[in-house]
Parts: structure tokens; C-alpha cells; sequence
């Protein structure tokens, strides 16, 4: 067995691996005499008209040749993105790390602390850039690792390096500055702690970082997430609060939209929903969703604007439905469900209280489905329970407290949908 594994799991039949005879359960070693460490150096290294593709089959190496038509893809999925072990995992030690939070007992891969610079490119995860070396610093150069998403949370380096409790996590500015002057185009995060990093912090965060525009694409602004299992001198935000730090990112955002015609900073949809500020406009987002979507910003603005076309879908699963949401959406998603009573639909929309990792915690994909069932119990669920689909996360689409979702409907004895925002539009698909 080779050191490095890149396990085939799919080949797609017209395609230059499907011609080659790759098969799933190969492992692909080389294209073209290179290594290879991860799916980054596959989409690279196969770009080349002509490939040699080396795999194991068996225990035993094979070499094919092949010519790649213009545009043909590869055609092969891997187990894993990275072939040369585990994630970079995290250096730093943030209090309000949401892993470091986590309830204890759950499946070990929910602990890992991935910082690994592979995976922002790939995925869009946030890293920090504390756990690079001179080698990565290469191969972002050397392979133009465009975009990347970087959590900086302050850029006053003593502010930074007692949020994140690493003693290197102060060079941040010249580390963006590198990213810059390499031509790469960087995503931020600023992960607010209530009187750690807002107010005076927070304008000198956003002075810092627009300074590196267009390097800098954007920065999305985030209040902090706490489960039961946070450090006892942290909290949330309180209303009042929230309604105060979204109108001072708004300000900024009205300033620095005259000035360079976007509007660079984004609160994320919690600070509206929390505030009962509208959420903005679409095109208020200059372009950038669905990038920025995972960070929490803009998924209501496309949840509301594409709501007539979830309606079609939801229609035909039923007279009576009943809504899942968390509890932070749970008045906006009321709201909605109200537009289908004129078609003869009854819906009883349910915000789920999180009991899991307590009630701090309102963001509907962050529920379990034992809170579900509980929430439910007793309950005349009608024909058909709709529920989040990014509670069921992961390529085994189970929730944090491991269920698929054919187990909450067998747990509600009544079918269930799951909705999902990808890209641009929603889905439904129940769950037999």
C-alpha cells in the first residue's frame, strides 16, 4: 500500500479516468510521475493534454496512458480530499471555539479542529494562517491557492493573540499582506465576543482589512455561538447589543460603499433576525452569495427570494405540514408559511428550543433529532414534517447526535422532507 492514498470511490464513464479503466477502489499514485497529496494536486496535475496515471490495484501498481480531450474532466471521486493523513488541526486555543464547546460523548470526528489551508481552498473553512510553514507558504505561491477564507477576528495583535491564546497569532496583518502581494484573493471573519473585540476594535479590524482591497474581497462579521459548555467569562449578545454593533457595521458598510462602490463588510443574518432589521437586498451582497452563505450571511435574503418557487415544491407533500426551524427564524419562517393558507395549505411552523447544547444556541443547523422528537411529541404533525436538510451534514447525512433522517421519521411515524439552500435554489426530497 502507498503511503499517500487516494482512494477512487466514483468514475464517471465518459471521462479520461473512465477510458484509462480506472474502477472504484483503485488508488490513484501519480499523474504524470507527481505525487500526489490531496485532490488539489489531481486538478491540477490532470489539466495536462497528455496524462499517465499511475494507481494500485490489488497491491499491485498499473500505469495507463491517455489523451484528455479539451475540457474532458478526470472523471474520478476520492474518499477523502486530503490523501497524505488528517487535517492540519488548530494551534490556537480560542475560548469560544465552537468544537471546544461541544458536548462530550458525540462521534469523534465532530472534535476535530481542522485549520488546514487545503480545505479553505477547497471548501471555503475558515483558517487562521498560525499553522503554516514554509513549505505551505510554497505551494499556495507555487499552485496560486485562490480563494482563501482567513477567521481574523481582530487585527490589533495583542487583541488577536488573547482571543486566540497563541502567542504567533499577532502577525496576521503581514500575513494578508502576503497573501496580497501573491495575488491571492482573501474572504474574512470577524468572530465578535461581546467587549473583547467590537466597538473600537472591530473599526480598527475593518480600517485594517479594507486597506487590502480588493486582495481582501470582503469581511463577514459574526456574533459569537456559545453552547452550556462555554468558559464561564464569555457570553452572547443581548439585544440591545446586537442592535448596536449591526448599526455600527451598517454605517461602515454605507461609508465604505461610497467609497469603493461594494460594500465590504456583511453582518451575518443573526444581527438582523436579532435586531428586526430587514435583511438586505440581494444585490446589497455585491455578488459574493452563495460564497458567504456558510459563514450565516445572506441565507434568508435567498431563502426569501426563492420561497415562491420552495412553495411548488411544497404544495403537492400535503394540506397539513408542519415547519422545523430553530428559534432565531422561527418568527420570519411563521411569517412565510402564512402565504400558503390562501392555496388551502395548513402549516404550524415549530422553533425548536436546543436542549442539546442548550439555549444559547438558536440556529436551526445546529438541532438534533432527539430535540426534534421531543419538540414534536404529542403533536398532530398533518401529512408531512419538513425539517432543515442542513441538520443532516456530512457525506453520511447524519445530524450531531448521529441520526439519519429516515430515523426521525420513523421516531415521528410521519414522512419528512428535508429543505435545502444549495447554490441558488432549494430542494426537497423526503426521507424513506
Amino acid at each position: 500500500m502507498t503511503e499517500s492514498v487516494g482512494l477512487v470511490t466514483e468514475v464517471a464513464g465518459k471521462s479520461a479516468g473512465g477510458r484509462c479503466g480506472l474502477r472504484p477502489g483503485d488508488i490513484l499514485v501519480s499523474v504524470n510521475d507527481h505525487p500526489l497529496r490531496d485532490v488539489i494536486d489531481v486538478q491540477i496535475y490532470a489539466s495536462d493534454p497528455e496524462l499517465v496515471l499511475c494507481y494500485e490495484r490489488d497491491g499491485t501498481q498499473h500505469t495507463c496512458s491517455v489523451r484528455r480531450r479539451y475540457g474532458e474532466p478526470l472523471g474520478l471521486s476520492f474518499a477523502q480530499d486530503l490523501f497524505d493523513g488528517d487535517p492540519r488541526v488548530c494551534r490556537n486555543r480560542c475560548e469560544f471555539c465552537f468544537v471546544r464547546q461541544m458536548r462530550p460523548g458525540l462521534r469523534a470526528p465532530l472534535y476535530i479542529r481542522d485549520d488546514d489551508y487545503r480545505l479553505s481552498f477547497l471548501h471555503g473553512n475558515y483558517i487562521t494562517l498560525t499553522n503554516l510553514d514554509a513549505v505551505d507558504w510554497q505551494r499556495i505561491e507555487d499552485q496560486y491557492l485562490s480563494p482563501l477564507y482567513i477567521s481574523v477576528h481582530a487585527t490589533d495583535p495583542v487583541v488577536r493573540v488573547d482571543l486566540m491564546r497563541n502567542p504567533g497569532a499577532g502577525q496576521i496583518l503581514d500575513q494578508l499582506q502576503r497573501l496580497a502581494d501573491l495575488g491571492i484573493e482573501v474572504h474574512t471573519q470577524a468572530v465578535l465576543v461581546p467587549g473583547r473585540n467590537d466597538g473600537a476594535h472591530l473599526d480598527r479590524t475593518v480600517a485594517d482589512l479594507v486597506a487590502l482591497y480588493p486582495a481582501v474581497r470582503d469581511v463577514t462579521v459574526v456574533p459569537v455561538g456559545l453552547t452550556r459548555w462555554h468558559a464561564p467569562d464569555l457570553r452572547v449578545y443581548t439585544d440591545a447589543e446586537a442592535a448596536a454593533v449591526l448599526e455600527a457595521v451598517l454605517a461602515w458598510q454605507d461609508r465604505l460603499r461610497a467609497e469603493l462602490g461594494v460594500g465590504f463588510v456583511y453582518p451575518s443574518d443573526e444581527w438582523f433576525l436579532r435586531s428586526g432589521v430587514a435583511v438586505p437586498k440581494v444585490e446589497d451582497y455585491d455578488q459574493l452569495l452563495p460564497a458567504l452563505i456558510e459563514n450565516g450571511v445572506g441565507m434568508v435574503r435567498q431563502f426569501t427570494d426563492t420561497f415562491d418557487g420552495l412553495c411548488a415544491e411544497l404544495k403537492p407533500l400535503g394540506t397539513r405540514q408542519t415547519w422545523v426551524t430553530g428559534v432565531l427564524f422561527g418568527p420570519t419562517l411563521t411569517g412565510f408559511a402564512r402565504r400558503l393558507l390562501e392555496d388551502g395549505v395548513r402549516i404550524e411552523v415549530v422553533p425548536v428550543t436546543n436542549r442539546f447544547f442548550g439555549e444559547t444556541v438558536t440556529v436551526a443547523g445546529l438541532l438534533t433529532v432527539q430535540d426534534i422528537v421531543a419538540a414534536l411529541d404529542g403533536r398532530d404533525l398533518g401529512d408531512v414534517v419538513v425539517v432543515p436538510g442542513e441538520i443532516f451534514r456530512g457525506p453520511d447525512r447524519l445530524s450531531l447526535d448521529g441520526s439519519a433522517p429516515a430515523a426521525l421519521a420513523a421516531a415521528l411515524g410521519t414522512p419528512v422532507a428535508l429543505a435545502e439552500v444549495q447554490a441558488e435554489h432549494w430542494s426537497l426530497f423526503r426521507a424513506e
